[in-house]
C-alpha cells in the first residue's frame, strides 16, 4: 500500500510527463498558409479625411481605340477625395463619361489602389495591393461589344479579418 504522499507524487508526475511535448516540432494550425505569413506591424486604422487630395490622377490605365480619324482613349483614372479611402474614378471612351467612387478597405496601411489591363480589349481591373503585396481585384471597367456602352461592375467586396488581412465575400 502506497503513502499519501507518495500517491500524490506519483499521480504529479504522470501529469506532468503527460504534459510535456516530446517532439520539437513547432505547432500547426488547421490554416497552414496562416502559420507561413509574414508578421504585419501594428494596426493603426487611417484617417478618415485626407487634408490635401491631389488634383493629378494617382493612377491611369488608357489605350487608345481603334477610331482612324480620331485620337480617342479608352481611359480610367483614379483621383483622391477627402476621404482617405475612398477614391473618384473618372473613365471615357470616345466621348462617352462616366464616374464612379471606388471604396478600398481600411487594412491599417495606406491604400494602394491600382489600374491592370483586363480580359477585353477595352476594359481595365480596378484593385488594390493587400498586406501580402497581393493584387486583389474590386471593379471592372469596360465597353460593351453591343452599342459601346461604358459599363462599371463590381466583381468582388472584402471584409477585413481581426489579423488584418482580406476575406472575399
Amino acid at each position: 500500500m502506497l503513502r499519501p504522499i507518495s500517491a500524490f507524487a506519483l499521480t504529479a508526475t504522470v501529469i506532468l510527463c503527460s504534459c510535456q511535448s516530446t517532439t520539437n516540432e513547432p505547432a500547426t494550425s488547421p490554416d497552414s498558409s496562416a502559420s507561413q505569413r509574414p508578421a504585419l506591424p501594428m494596426f493603426k486604422r487611417n484617417p478618415g479625411k485626407r487634408d490635401h487630395p491631389k488634383k493629378d490622377p494617382i493612377a491611369e490605365y488608357r489605350v487608345r481605340t481603334s477610331d482612324s480619324l480620331n485620337e480617342m482613349y479608352f481611359s480610367v483614372r483614379l483621383y483622391e477625395t477627402t476621404e482617405t479611402m475612398k477614391y473618384l474614378a473618372k473613365v471615357e471612351f470616345e466621348g462617352i463619361t462616366g464616374e464612379d467612387t471606388i471604396k478600398l478597405p481600411d487594412m491599417g496601411t495606406p491604400p494602394h489602389p491600382i489600374l491592370q489591363k483586363g480580359p477585353e480589349k477595352y476594359s481595365c481591373i480596378v484593385g488594390l495591393t493587400d498586406n501580402n503585396k497581393t493584387f486583389r481585384e474590386l471593379k471592372k471597367v469596360y465597353v460593351t461589344e453591343k452599342g459601346h456602352e461604358l459599363k462599371i461592375t463590381t466583381l468582388k467586396h472584402y471584409i477585413v479579418t481581426e489579423d488584418y488581412r482580406l476575406v472575399g465575400q
